[in-house]
């Protein structure tokens, strides 16, 4: 049930820890940590943080799929 529940999470998650883990060469468990106790201790304010990560993360992975360039119209 737990490990189903943590699945779920993962798979639909932004992969911003995952990408941040990569480029920092740590855990993706670890960061997830951080950003929790992160949240508790601020008061949310690491989500925002995290949100904005997540949309500049999306509008890359957008652009570098993109097939098609300004001047193949």
């Amino acid at each position: 049930m737990i490990q189903s529940i943590s699945d779920f999470f993962e798979r639909q998650a932004f992969g911003v820890c995952t990408w941040l883990g990569d480029k920092l060469r740590m855990k993706s468990s670890q960061i997830r940590l951080f950003f929790i106790y992160a949240s508790f201790l601020t008061l949310g304010s690491p989500i925002i943080v995290y949100l904005h990560m997540a949309f500049i993360l999306r509008i890359k992975n957008l652009i570098q799929s993109s097939k098609t360039r300004v001047w193949d119209l």
